[in-house]
């Protein structure tokens, strides 16, 4: 089966104001396909990360502002798609405690709004992200996409219905969907709600004391760059039609050795305050991640450059490297708590 090829294509992007959205934003447009990059509405009209992305490659790229869960508005994206990047998503892990119904419209109802539309639409092919938080806390590390999956917070329920979704769509009307699965993906841009921006940002702003929740959980870190490799590889394969799979390092680090190697980078020495409000409910934390990332290698012909150890640090000291740019930090509220 040939693989499909970017060039000329109409590529709508949903989410791409957001992290990662922005940086598979920026990779696409290496390929000389036709970009239509879709950011949250605001009365601000600002695009998110869109807005510090190369002023050549925000010229030479369509931006609608529009809401993933208004049918009409994603309904009027997708029509001239030949392809679809779904990465518009809520994914705060402890917001969903406080606004569980925000996630299932916007992840939920999202979702299904994009399956819809494509319906009646010459779609070659939609990947749609989903997340490791679906597997749970999981005896089976490294995880493979056939270790059960099981919700530990509102969150990962709404990513596991959005994911079933997806495939029901594959398997009921043949649309073509691929289903990928990163673990957790950290780089310049990144919200400060995540863990890596937290502990940097913190020690950045000249914190000796910085709060953190728990400590023990590990997790599999995968830059930015991977990841993004990750999708176009998986948006070019008609191999991964139908397919779920993984994208992450395949090294387990906990949160405080995390805290350690990032003092070694930063060259600081820091007391760690055990902040209950950052702290998930006991039978909510999920407490190892792992990717077993060998669907991705054989499938794909993907792997992590920034792996193990080695790669780990030269992706932290990578973005380090970008918040220590002043009008970097400047973007971020390191005296608040961002749920």
């Amino acid at each position: 089966m040939k693989n499909i090829n970017f060039k000329n294509k109409n590529i709508l992007i949903t989410g791409a104001d957001g992290f990662i959205g922005s940086h598979l934003v920026e990779k696409l447009s290496e390929y000389n396909c036709n970009i239509t990059a879709m950011a949250m509405y605001n009365s601000f009209n600002t695009w998110g990360w869109l807005e510090s992305i190369d002023p050549y490659i925000k010229k030479n790229i369509n931006i609608i502002s529009g809401d993933i869960r208004d049918y009409k508005f994603v309904k009027n994206a997708i029509t001239k798609s030949d392809i679809v990047f779904h990465l518009a998503s809520l994914i705060a892990i402890p917001y969903s405690y406080h606004s569980p119904n925000s996630y299932l419209q916007t992840n939920v109802q999202g979702t299904l709004n994009v399956l819809e539309a494509s319906l009646d639409s010459n779609i070659e092919k939609i990947i749609h992200t989903s997340t490791s938080e679906v597997y749970g806390d999981t005896k089976i590390i490294p995880i493979s996409e056939q270790t059960p999956i099981i919700s530990k917070s509102p969150y990962s329920a709404t990513k596991i219905a959005a994911d079933q979704l997806a495939y029901s769509y594959y398997s009921s009307f043949d649309l073509p969907v691929s289903i990928i699965r990163p673990f957790n993906t950290y780089g310049p841009r990144q919200s400060s709600r995540a863990i890596i921006p937290t502990i940097v940002t913190q020690i950045l702003s000249g914190k000796k004391t910085i709060k953190l929740g728990s400590l023990y959980p590990t997790r599999d870190f995968s830059y930015i760059d991977d990841t993004v490799n990750g999708f176009i590889r998986i948006g070019e394969s008609n191999q991964s039609l139908g397919e779920v799979i993984n994208i992450g390092a395949g090294y387990e680090i906990s949160i405080k050795d995390l805290c350690a190697l990032i003092e070694e980078i930063t060259k600081t020495k820091i007391k760690i305050l055990s902040d209950k409000k950052r702290i998930r409910p006991e039978a909510g934390e999920v407490y190892r991640l792992k990717a077993d990332n060998k669907k991705a290698r054989k499938l794909l012909g993907w792997k992590p450059l920034y792996s193990g150890k080695s790669g780990l640090k030269k992706g932290l000291k990578e973005t380090i490297d970008w918040f220590s740019e002043p009008a970097n930090m400047n973007r971020y509220k390191t005296n608040l708590y961002n749920i």
